[in-house]
């Protein structure tokens, strides 16, 4: 009983993980700008692994019932440098005098250089 349980979790997981990784994916293709593109790339990509290694997790658990440590190492360390890692992109952006669309209304970095 317990197996289909967790059977069920880690399908829902992983579902909703792939589902992230999607809208992330269509984010990139579809947003107008470097800064949108890659906030939608750092924080949705990053919600759809984290989702996808929880639901790995959980299949394994329930299939060999065996805790997996590394995996959520693997969140951790995914939680920790995707933001990160877009953060830099834009900052590197704006750094570098890429433009905003222009749809932009403010730009709250221009009186912190």
């Amino acid at each position: 009983m317990s197996e289909m349980i967790l059977n069920g979790l880690a399908i829902l997981f992983i579902l909703v993980g792939s589902l992230f990784s999607l809208v992330s994916a269509i984010g990139l293709f579809r947003l107008p700008d470097v800064y949108t593109r890659a906030h939608a790339a750092s924080k949705a990509s990053t919600l759809g692994v984290m989702f996808i290694m929880v639901g790995v997790m959980f299949f394994f658990l329930g299939k060999d019932h065996v805790f997996q440590p590394s995996l959520l190492l693997a969140v951790l360390f995914i939680f920790m440098t995707g933001p990160i890692g877009g953060h830099l992109i834009m900052r590197s952006a704006y750094n570098n005098g890429v433009k905003y669309t222009d749809s932009t209304i403010r730009d709250d970095l221009k009186d912190a250089e």
